[in-house]
Order: C-alpha cells, then structure tokens, then sequence
C-alpha cells in the first residue's frame, strides 16, 4: 500500500456477503470539505443489515460503509476556515442535503428528501480517509478517546428518539423494546431525563445484552420468549401501561407490543426500522389515545448537546463498545454483532 493509497471495507453488490477489504485511491477534499484521518469508526446495525443484504434502504453500490466516525482532520480543500489540520473531530451523517428544500431551510435537514448518508449513498468511513464536507464536523475534548467519540452518531439517535421526539418527564416509566445499541443508548437517555422505572426487553438470545441494561441502570429486564412483558409492566407503578415505549427493534410484532404495553394517553416513540406488514390491528392507537412518534436520524444542536453530555462525564458511552479491532479484522466485528455477542464494535483503521 502506497502513500497514495488506503484500505477500505467496500460493499460492491447489492447480494449477501458483496463486502470486502479493497486498497483504494485516497480522497482529495473538494470545495467546503476536508479530509479526516479515521480514528475510529462504529459498527452499526445498518453496515451489518447491508453485508447480508437485509436493508430497506437503496443502497449505491460499490460504496465504502461506515457513518459513525470520528478521527483527525488531515486536508483541507477550498473554502474551508474555520478547521484546520490536526483537529480532533466526529462527523454528522448527513454527507449531502439539498441545501433549499423548506426542510433544509428550516434546520430539518435530517428529513432532507434529496439527503445521502455515508455509508450507503455516499463512501463512508471504514477506511484510512474520508472526505466529509466541513459542515458536517463538531470538535471533540482531547480527553476523550476515539473508541468513546465513534459511538457520538448512535447517541444522538438516541437522544433524539427519548429527549427531542418524546414528551418524557421525570419519574415517568419507559419500556424499551430491543436491547441493541440503540435500545440500550435509549436507556440511557431516560434514565438522564430522570425515568423512575425503565424496563427493557429483548429475545433470551440477548441475554448479555440484557445483563448489560441492568448494569446500565435498568430496573427490569424481560426476555420476551420465554417471559410475559405485559405481566411486568402490570407490576410496576399503577399497572395500567407505560407512559412511554420506545420501540428501538422495528419488527411488527415489537410494535403490537408497545401498543399492548403503553398505557391511555401515553407515547410510543419508534426508532427500530422494520420493513414487514404490521397484519394487526392499530385500533388501540385510537382507543387509548396513544401518541405515536417516528424519529430519524439528528441536527446539529443533537450533537453539540450530546457532546456536551460525554465531555462532562454524565453520559458514559463505553460501556457498550465490546470490540475493538482494526479495519482487516471487520469481518470478526461485522459477526460479532450479528450474532449479538458483540453490543458495538469499533474498527481503528
């Protein structure tokens, strides 16, 4: 490999198993954007749904993956001012927006229409360089690690899910459907928006995920197999629900049980993608006046807020990074989380 050149984990086809180590040209910055030196990059559920080619998302092949990084800017193109060579940085997701679409214009450029994420419309960052357009970047204390700033994104999934989507105040109780990153980030969350009961439920599968939301402060956890959810959510508080669940899993059957579990005009809040039929009934959304949330993705004011959270120590992230290897051993982590050994690996290129 030449100085010229990098390692990159590349998804070339849209089969199962079209992902790959490749050596590729390394980026040169164009106009309003830089090139960082990757520190670390996360695994994400969406880079693992993509591998087996399980996604519900287009998906512009071949194309680098990875969309939560953080690393060291290393070249600056045209244009660019406020950064400069050897800041430590993370980066937004959103690698392109339109810019003018009435989203845009309003500070919603999450929900851009014409917007292309890393790692699946755009190269991502499971490689040596990236080149990120400057408006994306938000500057990271030298204090904490890399392995630390890659799970920045999934935080503020999180964050955006419980605190900015969701009406939830304290002493409220929250049930969590789906221990994954996600789910167990959610936890988090309300435990800092000061839920007095979180419940957080998962396949017995999950197990080791589940032992990890007890360690992370949930005060009950279910496996939903081989246990009843509702039978828990009976014993707490008044027994009549939940005054919020966050469905972090996606599948159908997850949403038909937040719709059991929530009670008269609480909150469901849906995070989990999942593209199957519902094939059930949503008559108990209107019987129990139930407001229903979607929530995708963050802006800017998100990750300056959850930053502010891990640099000043109220949010521990690290927790849930249980590998860390570097970029030729993606396979290992890729695995790893899909078998759910793994809650959240991190390639360091």
């Amino acid at each position: 490999m030449s100085e010229r050149t990098m390692p990159a984990v590349v998804q070339y086809d849209l089969a199962a198993g079209a992902v790959e180590l490749r050596e590729l040209s390394r980026p040169q910055p164009g106009e309003g954007e830089v090139v960082l030196a990757v520190g670390a990059v996360g695994v994400c559920g969406s880079d693992v749904h993509q591998y087996h080619a399980t996604q519900s998302w287009p998906v512009a092949t071949p194309v680098v993956l990875g969309h939560e990084f953080t690393g060291v800017v290393a070249a600056l193109g045209p244009g660019v001012s406020a950064w400069h060579e050897g800041d430590r940085v993370v980066s937004e997701t959103a690698a392109f927006i339109c810019g003018a679409c009435a989203l845009c214009r309003s500070g919603n450029y999450n929900l851009c229409p014409h917007r292309k994420g890393f790692g699946y419309g755009i190269d991502g960052a499971m490689a040596g360089y990236v080149s990120v357009p400057a408006r994306c970047l938000h500057r990271i204390p030298e204090h904490l690690p890399f392995e630390a700033t890659a799970v920045t994104e999934p935080a503020c999934v999180a964050y955006n899910a419980v605190v900015e989507r969701s009406a939830l105040r304290p002493g409220d109780s929250v049930l969590v459907l789906g221990p994954g990153p996600i789910g167990l980030l959610c936890l988090l969350m309300a435990r800092l928006r000061g839920a007095s009961t979180t419940i957080v439920a998962g396949l017995s599968r999950d197990a080791a995920r589940l032992a990890l939301a007890r360690t992370l402060g949930a005060t009950h956890t279910v496996e939903i197999d081989t246990a009843d959810v509702l039978e828990a959510v009976r014993g707490t508080g008044d027994g009549i629900g939940v005054d919020l669940v966050i469905d972090a899993a996606g599948a159908a059957s997850a949403f038909q049980l937040a719709l059991a579990a929530v009670r008269p005009m609480g909150q469901i809040t849906k995070v989990g993608w999942g593209p199957g039929p519902l094939g059930f009934s949503l008559d108990p959304l209107v019987q129990k006046a139930v407001t229903l949330n979607g929530s995708f993705s963050h802006t800017y004011g998100t990750w300056e807020r959850v930053i502010g959270l891990m640099a000043s120590g109220q949010l521990d992230v690290t927790p849930l990074v249980g590998l860390r290897v570097p970029l030729a051993a993606w396979q290992q982590a890729f695995d790893g989380m899909h078998t759910g050994d793994v809650v959240k690996a991190v390639l360091t290129p």
